[in-house]
């Protein structure tokens, strides 16, 4: 397999882009650069490997743990909603029945609460016949909430008076926290239950994944908004189209939007700081903008900027553990008002925020394929007795991800990525949009 690369020939001529972007060594590449072809290792026929890090690869085990004959299998929702949640519980419930012939698949009601006795939630019996349509809908047909985790031993109880022998745990980083410390019980309980995570968020923040279900989807449904806001602006003189998306420490889909669209002219991450004011400041290069092109898009994830935001009152958190987070998207709306007015300078601002529209929203094509494929590859994992993993996606091939290793931290924007770099050249917004003398106001 030849896969060498002509050149007409030698590189002389040193690049415009070395005088655009400061990090040279994370923005260019070398002809030396390779991408490795075959992505796995044998580590059963070399015993020298071992020492390579890698992941299990998800797949069907050909000797399987649980007599199917005798298994009750589990699923449980949490946290917020995001697209695709139904077709991952319809995946594992034709999976277990058809494949497997596991007959008994119970579907807890609301997010761990479910498995509180005293919250009366009853289980639902999952069959192909309840979950034959659901992939059509968004939301989930369990129901979900946050929190519901502050006495876990009671949760484990509740699992084994209900004869679970695997739970499949669908939601993200606090779902994952959570399902841990479930396995962690168990496991010193010596029970044999399979604890499995379908990674799940919008936000794509999941470390060691390289992307989560309904990232896609919400992606596609943002690029709407943008688009919207970029017709309003470009309607009205001095027009500013402002939206605010989700992402509350990282700026994923703001990102991939702003990509997938070209019309946003700045881009506010919460892994980028920004000032507001001052010379290099948003509001100086917006009103040059304005000047020049007599419009512009805005595209701001909902944690950035929250230095800018002075509260007084005492951190507020929700029952996942998560900070509340100020509205950053009226506040801009607002200061962006209030700044030209003072410049004298008449804008029309629209602001426009998607984001209970996108959570909502059924799965795209690409996202249900996606969902489809975590749930029958978290079913293999379960039937094989494996525990305290979630099923992931590296390099385009289905993985055993460790719930620690998954925690351990959280997937942000490298502001000196390429990824990051091609960003700005989307935009064409300043790399850096602070002053020497940083004022937050």
């Amino acid at each position: 397999m030849n896969t060498i690369i002509n050149n007409l020939g030698e590189c002389i001529i040193d690049s415009p882009l070395v005088n655009i972007f400061p990090s040279k060594k994370s923005f260019f590449v070398s002809d030396g650069q390779r991408v490795i072809y075959n992505c796995y290792i044998n580590n059963d026929c070399d015993d020298d490997n071992h020492d390579i890090n890698g992941f299990e690869a998800a797949g069907p085990r050909e000797k399987i743990y649980f007599d199917p004959a005798q298994t009750c299998s589990a699923i449980v929702t949490c946290g917020g909603l995001s697209p695709g949640l139904n077709n991952v519980i319809r995946s594992i419930v034709m999976e277990s029945y058809y494949r497997y012939k596991v007959k008994s698949i119970l579907g807890i009601r609301f997010g761990y609460s479910g498995l509180n006795p005293k919250n009366n939630y009853n289980p639902m019996q999952l069959t192909p016949q309840i979950v034959r349509d659901i992939h059509l809908d968004g939301g989930t047909i369990l129901g979900s909430s946050r929190g519901g985790v502050e006495d876990m031993e009671l949760l484990v109880d509740r699992i084994e008076e209900l004869g679970i022998n695997i739970l499949y745990a669908i939601g993200g980083d606090g779902t994952i926290k959570g399902a841990l410390k479930l396995a962690d019980i168990i496991k010193k309980r010596r029970s044999k239950i399979s604890i499995i995570g379908i990674p799940k968020t919008i936000d794509n923040d999941i470390s060691y994944i390289q992307r989560t279900f309904g990232f896609e989807s919400a992606v596609a449904k943002a690029v709407d908004a943008i688009y919207s806001a970029h017709i309003e602006a470009e309607g009205a003189q001095n027009g500013i189209g402002l939206v605010k998306l989700m992402g509350r420490h990282s700026g994923f889909i703001a990102a991939n939007a702003a990509l997938a669209m070209n019309d946003v002219n700045y881009l506010l991450v919460p892994e980028v700081r920004f000032d507001l004011y001052g010379e290099n400041g948003l509001f100086a290069h917006l009103k040059e903008r304005l000047k020049r092109r007599s419009h512009a898009v805005i595209c701001v994830a909902e944690g950035a900027g929250q230095e800018h935001l002075v509260k007084d009152k005492p951190k507020e958190y929700d029952a996942s553990g998560n900070p509340v987070l100020e509205d950053i998207g009226n506040f801009l709306k607002d200061k962006i008002n209030d700044y030209f007015k003072k410049e004298k300078i008449k804008i029309n601002l629209k602001y426009i925020d998607p984001s209970y529209m996108i959570r909502s929203t059924p799965a795209n094509s690409n996202d249900a394929i996606f969902c489809t494929m975590l749930g029958q590859y978290a079913v293999h994992a379960g039937m094989a007795g494996k525990t305290s993993m979630i099923i992931g996606l590296w390099n385009n091939v289905y993985t055993h991800v460790p719930m620690e290793l998954v925690i351990s931290e959280s997937k942000q924007i490298d502001p000196n990525s390429r990824f990051w770099y091609n960003i700005m050249a989307a935009t064409g917004q300043p790399v850096d949009m602070t002053n020497k003398e940083s004022t937050v106001s």
